[in-house]
């Protein structure tokens, strides 16, 4: 007779299989904890100085344990960052966020969620900190290509969709909570908004994804109505958990996300990330001072095994080969999201045509000018970045997909020989933009080394250098410089050398790598065609190739507003110690000040033509509504369209019109179709002391092609 012995944490699993409640389950395990195990499960397991050298070797190579407890078999939170794909081994590197939000498609969004869950749990890990639903109120801002885009609806439902993907395998972490959108000065910035301007802003899309079920929430670094947002009891216990009914798990953004063990604790936050660093060095010393009690310690060890136990007792997928890691299919995946997410921006008429999409059967000598063109260029080299085994460049692709073409590429920073190359080719591409050195996670050793960090470390081993001096952490988290940007225009030789290309040759081609706004008023309309292509992921060149050769239609729509001047943005200062957010950013802002924008949120083109004929509002149920929109593809060709629908109301201290809804469609030349439009009224309330009211008592609904569309259709919301 054979016995089978199981561990605390695999009992407390079958009390949930018997029907007992998770809670229950809870209270039995956490009653077995000594209280130093307790005190074990509020910070990562890894010694600190150890878990610095070995992330500034290769950043999360492996999963980061927090909290395990071999005793009683409790696996702990194995986390693994992102939010391209995982950070974890060779894996594969999809579109950054941004290029994923072009896309308006969250059952899309959601089959990324599924295969980065599958590479992520393949590779040990079980703690994705990968859904980042930040909102960039500055174009500038360097970590933009993290998030979706410039509204809170949207940032909402794309981090929702990216939820229940990754939880068929792993547990989802949304992240920077709250009002982080500076890099450069993100351990130092106070940034001060105010209730309304929280709630209806900059919360909503953290409350979207709570709703969801996310299992946890990363706090950012700076500070939030002077509270260090790690320590900050408002947010956390007041408006996460009571407001919100939050039941997951709070944890620090890495090595400097708190300023006080037992403060940090006392206010809510559950575990300090990634190693064993303040809290180690002083919560026993703080518990006993009585800075904090022994029931905020078991109030987040509550939390944290009720989230680890809930994510085990949770309907998973059967665990995947390690084969599923940077997988034909998951590669295919990439590609089909690159192939949507591009965003044709103009495309003029040459001779008796659009420029695009190209004659691959006209084309024998084509011109690739441009410095980025041959580079693998997936976004920033921080904590976000994604080691793909290979990458296919837009040079790659281009020369993939026109087999018999002689494809010459210019690298050189040489208008002159830009036009001299164009002036011998079919049509010229030019491919622009910006690297990790122009924009992402800033690691820069002025920040690291900044003597109010350096004091939150333990003291170094005697003997032990990391990065050749002693404060040297910048590279824990990967080679990092690019940070807010200085400038929203290209290079000026770059704009030299897309003039002097256009200049050579009528059929020129202008593509932007970029994660936010790129301002192109001095060359706009020189050029007959634009394509933003964003950092498009490992699979981002064959997928270019296929949007330009019209293999797939050009279906992406900007997730942002472009403007056509810096002096129509918010006040941006990359240094700035404090700065005060308000309601008045991107569309909304050009709205409210009469500055027509050169593209509108959600504006891009197609290689066919649709028309929405009429849209029909359902009654409102609570805070949420259908549509029924009647869209025609007037065009001569099968394309993809995405129907936005808009609330317009007219009210003091409000934006004018609000997205409050989004759907996608695709249909054959001369097709119509009636969608329906799923979408929310939170997007037109106010908030006050008691809550969120209407704004007004009516809306007009627009059924549109971008913000502002001239021929969107329209019927009237009753707000009631």
């Amino acid at each position: 007779m054979s016995t089978t012995t199981t561990t605390a944490f695999e009992d407390s699993l079958r009390q949930i299989e018997r029907g007992e409640s998770l809670e229950t389950a809870v209270e039995a395990l956490l009653a077995q904890l000594t209280q130093e195990e307790k005190l074990w499960l509020l910070d990562g397991d890894q010694e600190f100085w150890p878990a610095i050298a070995e992330m500034s070797q290769a950043y999360n190579a492996r999963p980061i344990i927090m909290g395990a407890i071999e005793r009683l078999g409790i696996p702990g939170l194995r986390f693994s960052d992102g939010p391209r794909g995982v950070v974890m081994g060779a894996s594969t590197a999809f579109p950054v966020s941004m290029a994923r939000g072009a896309t308006w498609d969250l059952d899309l969004e959601e089959r990324i969620g599924i295969a980065i869950g599958r590479e992520l749990r393949a590779q040990g890990a079980n703690f994705f900190g990968g859904v980042c639903i930040n909102l960039p109120r500055h174009p500038a801002w360097g970590r933009a290509q993290e998030t979706y885009g410039e509204d809170p609806y949207l940032l909402g439902e794309f981090g929702a969709a990216l939820i229940r993907g990754v939880h068929r395998n792993a547990m989802a972490v949304a992240k920077h909570y709250a009002l982080n959108s500076m890099e450069n000065a993100r351990f130092t910035v106070d940034v001060r908004a105010d209730d309304s301007t929280l709630h209806e802003v900059f919360l909503p899309h953290f409350r979207r994804a709570v709703e969801e079920g996310v299992d946890g929430i990363m706090t950012s670094y700076n500070s939030v109505n002077g509270d260090w947002a790690g320590q900050n009891e408002v947010l956390l216990e007041g408006i996460l958990r009571r407001q919100w009914g939050f039941q997951g798990v709070t944890v620090s953004d890495f090595i400097s996300g708190i300023r006080g063990a037992a403060v940090s604790l006392v206010a809510g936050l559950d575990v300090e990330e990634p190693a064993r660093q303040q809290r180690a060095a002083h919560l026993a010393d703080e518990l006993a001072a009585g800075e904090a009690s022994w029931e905020h310690v078991d109030r987040a060890a509550r939390r944290i095994l009720r989230t680890q136990l809930a994510y085990y007792a949770s309907d998973l997928e059967p665990q995947p080969n390690p084969s599923v890691v940077f997988s034909r299919e998951h590669r295919e995946l990439a590609r089909e999201v690159a192939q949507r997410s591009m965003v044709l921006l103009r495309n003029e008429t040459i001779g008796d045509a659009p420029l695009l999409p190209l004659d691959a059967s006209s084309l024998s000598r084509v011109a690739v000018i441009g410095r980025l063109a041959g580079v693998p260029n997936t976004g920033d080299h921080g904590s976000s970045d994604v080691h793909s085994p290979e990458v296919t460049t837009a040079l790659d692709g281009i020369v993939a997909a026109l087999p018999n073409a002689t494809v010459t590429h210019v690298e050189a920073d040489d208008p002159d020989a830009a036009a001299l190359a164009a002036t011998k080719a079919d049509v010229a591409i030019v491919v622009v933009g910006y690297t990790a050195d122009d924009e992402g996670e800033y690691l820069g050793t002025d920040a690291m080394n900044n003597p109010d960090l350096l004091a939150l470390f333990p003291p170094m081993p005697e003997g032990m250098m990391l990065g050749g001096e002693p404060g040297a952490t910048a590279t824990a988290m990967g080679t990092a410089e690019g940070g807010d940007r200085a400038s929203l225009r290209l290079r000026p030789v770059d704009e030299e050398i897309i003039l002097a290309t256009a200049a050579a040759n009528p059929r020129t081609v202008v593509v932007v790598v970029t994660a936010g706004a790129v301002i192109t008023e001095r060359w706009r309309t020189e050029v007959p065609a634009t394509v933003i292509s964003w950092y498009s992921g490992c699979e981002g060149g064959h997928a270019l190739a296929d949007v330009l050769l019209g293999r797939v239609d050009a279906s992406g729509r900007l997730p942002y507003s472009i403007p056509t001047s810096e002096e129509h943005l918010p006040f941006f200062d990359r240094e700035a110690t404090s700065i005060v957010y308000d309601r008045w950013f991107g569309q909304r802002l050009l709205d409210r000040d009469g500055h027509p924008a050169a593209y509108p949120l959600g504006f891009g083109l197609s290689y066919t033509t649709f028309h929405i004929d009429q849209v029909e509002a359902h009654p409102v149920d609570g805070e949420h509504f259908t549509a029924a929109a009647t869209v025609a593809n007037t065009g001569s060709r099968r394309g993809r369209h995405v129907v936005q629908l808009y609330g317009v109301i007219h009210a003091a201290d409000f934006p004018s019109r609000v997205l409050l809804g989004f759907a996608t469609v695709e249909l054959e030349p001369g097709q119509t179709r009636t969608v329906e439009v799923g979408a929310s009224t939170r997007p037109l309330q106010r908030w006050t002391g008691d809550g969120f009211v209407p704004a007004a008592t009516h809306a007009t609904l627009e059924a549109a092609a971008y913000a502002g569309d001239p021929d969107a259709a329209t019927t009237a919301l009753d707000l009631h």
